[in-house]
């Protein structure tokens, strides 16, 4: 079902949809979404200077959006890329709130025929904004039906089979497509060069979190002590998301253990609670790396011999617990397999005489799982 959301000026009381008004000022009109107030309060900004990081791709689209309203013609295609839970979506919602125009929202795995995608093509209004996640998941068969919709703003629609078939050709309303995906090299070229513009992404500081997370505490009306927002965003491992969702927890822990105030030592207990250490390592990247150890003497190991040990499927392992270790260097990755790094073995305070076997085996089997970690 296409989502549609429609955003009007405040003083604004007409039940149509409102034309996009390309000269009026940033943010100017509201989200009519059941679902904003959600988690206490949405905690995406809800205009561009309220984004914290990404400077340079903010300042970017700063100047897109500014030469658009003095066109008064609708936005380019973009393209934002990067990892996961970086705000790629946020910035998508943003856009259309800065021009003051419509906003729907759908994702590739969604549109799996081209009718899926036609009821959103033909209800765009001029100059709206139609965000499609996940992009590079699309069928083909729905990528080549976009093609003329991006370049021509018209779909070609076959009716009938056989010697009856016709074609009509169906003008649609100029629009704006925003695609985000994580992987874009799955994109294929032909897709990827309508994008007028294209954003990459990249990971967040330590500072950056702490101020996302300093101020996301206060639309969840918790209080939080400058310390502890510094310690929550050390293990955030640069993600926006990973920052929220444990300023949440922290949140509950707090409710619940501690008066409702996050302290520095609130924030570590929490945290140790749910199995996050200093590096951001969760009990799974431990596992992980414990099982190289242990079992594999330090490497290499094949990332399927690892999955089988771990009883975890290979592509997960790939896809969720190896990027932040290759990215931190705890892991290498080589022709032969998954090897353990110094900076892994000194994290977890493991000796190179010790990888294959503990000093204090003899004395008590669980000597060696408390020395490693």
């Amino acid at each position: 079902m296409a989502r549609k959301t429609t955003i009007k000026n405040d003083d604004d009381e007409a039940e149509e949809p409102v034309r996009p008004s390309f000269g009026s000022s940033a943010g100017a009109g509201n989200f009519e979404d059941p679902n904003q107030q959600r988690f206490d309060d949405e905690l995406r900004p809800s205009k561009l200077e309220d984004i914290v990081g990404q400077m340079a791709v903010v300042e970017r689209l700063r100047i897109l959006l500014e030469a658009t309203k003095k066109r008064k013609e609708p936005l380019g295609h973009l393209l934002f890329d990067g990892p996961p839970g970086l705000g790629k979506t946020t910035l998508a919602t943003v856009i259309p709130r800065e021009l003051g125009t419509e906003l729907q929202i759908t994702a590739g795995p969604s549109l799996s025929a081209p009718k899926d995608l036609l009821p959103y093509l033909t209800n765009a209004s001029y100059g709206s904004v139609l965000f499609i996640d996940e992009i590079h998941r699309m069928p083909p068969t729905v990528e080549e039906f976009i093609y003329p919709a991006m370049e021509d703003f018209r779909i070609d629609i076959t009716l009938g089979d056989g010697l009856n078939a016709r074609t009509i050709n169906m003008k649609l309303q100029p629009f704006t497509l925003i695609g985000a995906t994580t992987r874009s090299g799955m994109l294929t070229a032909p897709l990827r060069d309508r994008f007028v513009n294209r954003e990459h992404l990249d990971f967040y500081t330590t500072e950056e979190l702490s101020t996302i997370i300093s101020r996301n505490s206060q639309k969840l009306r918790t209080e939080i002590a400058p310390e502890a927002a510094h310690e929550i965003a050390i293990r955030s491992r640069g993600t926006p998301r990973k920052a929220n969702n444990w300023l949440r927890w922290t949140r509950d822990f707090a409710d619940a253990r501690a008066n409702g105030k996050i302290t520095l030592d609130v924030a570590r207990a929490a945290l140790r609670m749910k199995g996050v250490d200093d590096a951001g390592l969760e009990e799974q990247d431990r596992r992980y790396l414990e099982t190289i150890i242990n079992v594999f003497s330090g490497g290499p190991a094949g990332v399927q011999a690892l999955g089988h040990t771990l009883n975890i499927p290979a592509d997960t392992l790939e896809d969720e617990v190896e990027p932040f270790l290759l990215r931190e260097g705890f892991i290498q990755r080589t022709p032969r397999g998954r090897m353990i790094t110094a900076k892994a073995l000194a994290h977890l305070g493991v000796t190179s005489k010790s990888k294959t076997k503990s000093p204090r085996d003899n004395s008590d089997p669980a000597s060696d799982q408390r020395e490693l970690f």
